[in-house]
């Protein structure tokens, strides 16, 4: 049975929590790509003066990725999507960040990460955030994925 991942609620894939959540949900994920939603709120813990800092973006790219791991490890083996036993994921590389511009409190991002390439719990990424047409970052992120689970 194929899952859709508009379905699954994000707390369920990913170890944050409020107010650090920094995806409303993740609309598309397959075998080497994933791309999540978001919309800035002017609560957020990154925003400043009505625009996200950088900061944020950046968390927003590691979170999509993180979603999509979860997605997958879940829908593969049981379908069981528990936050309990989602694995925690380290930033262990920053590579050709390009920021245009700070996202305006209200604008909705568009944020798609693909795999480049991944060996054993590490995953290169190419990631790229836009608002409507237009792209507002892009970047190559190395993540690590641990065997620990929060908690």
């Amino acid at each position: 049975m194929s899952i859709n991942p508009e379905e699954i609620n994000v707390l369920s894939l990913l170890p944050q929590r409020p107010p650090f959540i920094m995806i409303d949900k993740l609309s598309h994920c397959d075998s080497d790509s994933a791309k999540a939603i978001f919309t800035i709120r002017e609560d957020n813990l990154f925003c400043t003066n009505g625009a996200m800092e950088e900061t944020g973006l950046i968390e927003n790219i590691a979170q999509t990725c993180a979603a999509s791991a979860s997605f997958k490890q879940f829908s593969e083996q049981t379908d069981n999507f528990a936050s309990d036993k989602v694995k925690i994921g380290v930033i262990v590389m920053i590579q050709s960040l390009e920021m245009k511009r700070r996202p305006l409190v209200g604008e909705i991002l568009e944020t798609t990460m693909t795999i480049e390439s991944a060996v054993f719990s590490t995953t290169m990424v190419q990631s790229e955030v836009r608002i409507g047409d237009e792209t507002i970052a892009v970047c190559r992120m190395k993540l690590l994925l641990t065997d620990k689970a929060p908690g």
